[in-house]
């Protein structure tokens, strides 16, 4: 290892008081994204990185091509039916992004396309690595064709901080349209007609918080709603009837839906109910009714249906149960699919309109994930479905409704003879602080011994669950006798809402008590020989507060993009996210006691001298989720207060919240990541 003494972190006090609580930074100046110290600061720290990691340099290549020898690089998604037409993307050997092709359709059998060869009738929607050009960062917030199949709206990001521009693309001719609107966030929605499209705009927050109509080829583009309240978002869509454009505004515990009749995009949008604090519900049109899917009195949600002319009069019809999430709700023209969760594990339930009950569809593993995926037809007798589990690859199925079974379409290959057979997964429960029982998914090899190094990962907030799922790059690890977790702790939706509840606002610290207590109970039952944590985003701010808690029982921490500096953050409402962030982790601005509870678990505010595990910070300077200077001030801190190390960041400096765009760059970042865990499992 190289002498080269790490990056020190100039020390410029900065002095905030709230709440009587008066507060050092010594590190507030790394916000200062435009001044050239900063940018000095955080080149300096990748050089340093580059230098303590060049020893990893052959690992990573390694594992990249591991990576890259599993992936069928030439490949194609299983095409989708919307009205005339066969949707699907190509990728291509050497090529970052993908390509959105279309055919005609003549059946309702998908078409067999070979990947690498072009159907006669195939037409290219969109080139990604065309649009992309030379840039080193490419995103598409929309791809979205009219209803008639004439029209694509689609818009572009080539920094990495999701604002995007809108254009259009006439399907008869393939020529542009003159149209063009800048700064727009992701989505959006066309009439039934193929003449308007509905998108929205964000504040200097970052807030989606305006609806624009845009009229093709007039110029004219009129705002049809704004929300005013800082903690709601808003967004349109069109339901899958196109009968009705959808508009919905929501906070994290409230929301409320808006309507309008698609053919007259010009008309009024009709409120279905009003706002009520803590009610969420959703529209989805059935043909001659509404089905609502809200949590009124029903802490799991409950689906109830509403007339046409009067949506938001709503009449049960399956109702709450403790034991079972509803999630979403998918309306057709025969039946509808309900998306549910129940004892950790993701289910559907199809609900015909002919008068037979309700059923559920049936699946084999003891753990999986499924859900619909690419059903944009409203009358159809088939079902698309996406499965997977930690052995199973990405599959896609369709389930026919007439003969009530399981077609699968395709499984994702993966190269290089993998066999399923080969690998084992398992539910464990492990006891946290309280007594509760924490689920925890777990992946090995069979030929593993235990115990062994392992990879646990973790999220635990607004109610994201981490569900069992397959993963090409864990390969590398398994291979190299590693055992992958999951701990499924409160705050995320695993288990239910409760589940969700009892790890937010504050409730909070049973996120990080129920990590820390994951982590034991690996090792303590022979799983585990050590225990490298993985988590990112929120999951980042599970990291830094888990290490705090417990710095002994990690032998390294991998936190990307990660939310470190939480209570700076939620105390500044100018940041982009905050005044909505309130209602998942308080408001410490305005309540003493709300302040007092952050500021005893934020990870920045409780680094202190004890000796930490080897910790990889990666961030992204165009990142507008989790600002780049969280990590940077955590890892000054760290290397300035604590003993132990190294402490690592690794800031990419043309990307945004999801890291680096294209495929092959962001294999390379996850092998990145990869060889840096495999020396902290080996070491």
């Amino acid at each position: 290892m190289s002498s080269y003494t790490p990056p020190v972190a100039k020390k410029i006090p900065a002095e905030r008081v709230h709440h009587g609580d008066t507060v050092i930074d010594e590190y507030a100046w790394l916000a200062g994204k435009d001044d050239p110290d900063t940018i000095s600061y955080l080149e300096a720290e990748n050089a340093y990185l580059e230098q303590e990691t060049s020893h990893l340099t052959e690992l990573r290549e390694r594992i990249f091509q591991e990576i890259k020898d599993r992936t069928q690089e030439t490949d194609l998604s299983v095409p989708s039916r919307k009205g005339a037409w066969w949707y699907f993307t190509r990728t291509e050997e050497g090529k970052q992004y993908a390509v959105s092709c279309r055919v005609p359709a003549d059946s309702e059998t998908p078409p067999d396309i070979t990947p690498g060869e072009r159907l006669d009738q195939e037409q290219t929607l969109l080139d990604g690595n065309e649009l992309a050009g030379d840039s080193p960062f490419f995103s598409m917030g929309t791809s979205s064709v009219s209803p008639d199949g004439t029209m694509l709206a689609y818009s572009t990001d080539f920094s990495g901080d999701e604002r995007f521009t809108l254009r259009f693309k006439d399907l008869r001719t393939g020529e542009p349209l003159p149209d063009e609107i800048e700064g727009i966030f992701y989505g959006g929605a066309w009439s039934a007609d193929g003449s308007t499209f509905f998108y929205t705009r964000v504040d200097d927050a970052w807030r989606p918080f305006q609806v624009y109509r845009h009229t093709l080829g007039t110029g004219e583009d009129t705002l049809v709603y704004q929300e005013d309240d800082e903690r709601f978002w808003v967004g349109i869509g069109l339901t899958r009837s196109e009968r009705y454009l959808v508009l919905g505004a929501g906070s994290k515990i409230t929301s409320e839906v808006r309507i309008l009749d698609a053919a007259t995009p010009s008309g009024e949008f009709r409120l279905v109910r009003p706002r009520k604090t803590g009610v969420e519900y959703g529209v989805e049109h059935a043909g001659d009714f509404f089905y609502v899917l809200h949590n009124e009195n029903a802490r799991n949600f409950e689906l109830a249906t509403a007339p046409l002319d009067d949506p938001g009069a709503w009449t049960p019809l399956i109702p709450h149960r403790d034991d079972t999430r509803l999630l979403e709700i998918d309306a057709f023209a025969g039946h509808a699919v309900l998306h549910l969760r129940r004892d950790g594990l993701t289910g559907l339930r199809v609900l015909p309109h002919n008068g037979e009950p309700p059923y559920e569809i049936e699946f084999p593993e003891p753990l999986y994930d499924v859900g619909p995926a690419g059903n944009p037809e409203f009358e159809t007798n088939r079902l698309r479905l996406a499965y997977t589990s930690m052995v199973t690859p990405a599959s896609v199925y369709d389930y026919d409704l007439v003969e009530r079974q399981l077609i699968l379409l395709k499984r994702r290959p993966v190269l290089g003879g993998y066999d399923s057979d080969d690998y084992e997964q398992f539910r464990e429960w492990a006891t946290a602080e309280d007594g509760t029982q924490v689920p925890v998914s777990i992946v090995k090899r069979k030929d593993c011994t235990l115990p062994a190094p392992t990879v646990l990962y973790g999220y635990g907030s607004y109610e994201t669950s981490i569900d069992p799922a397959f993963s090409v790059p864990r390969l590398s690890l398994l291979d190299r006798g590693f055992v992958f977790a999951v701990a499924h702790v409160r705050g995320g939706g695993e288990m239910g809402r409760q589940w969700y509840e009892d790890g937010k606002l504050t409730r909070k610290k049973n996120t990080f008590t129920d990590f820390v207590a994951v982590a034991g109970h690996m090792k303590r039952v022979g799983w585990s020989s050590k225990v490298i944590a993985r988590g990112g985003s929120a999951g980042g701010l599970l990291m830094g507060a888990a290490v705090n808690l417990a710095p002994e029982e990690f032998a390294g921490v991998v936190a990307e993009v990660p939310f470190v500096d939480a209570l700076t953050t939620i105390l500044d409402p100018s940041l982009p996210l905050t005044v909505i962030e309130w209602d998942e982790w308080g408001d410490p601005l305005h309540d003493p006691e709300v302040y007092a509870y952050m500021k005893g678990y934020t990870p920045y505010e409780n680094v202190d001298s004890r000796t930490y595990p080897p910790i990889l910070a990666i961030t992204s300077l165009n990142d507008t989720r989790v600002m780049y200077h969280e990590p940077a001030k955590w890892i000054a801190r760290l290397r300035a207060t604590a003993a132990g190390g190294p402490f690592l960041l690794k800031t990419e400096m043309g990307a945004g919240h999801g890291g680096r765009s294209g495929r092959y760059d962001a294999w390379r970042e996850e092998a990145f990541a990869l060889a840096w865990i495999i020396e902290r499992g080996t070491a």
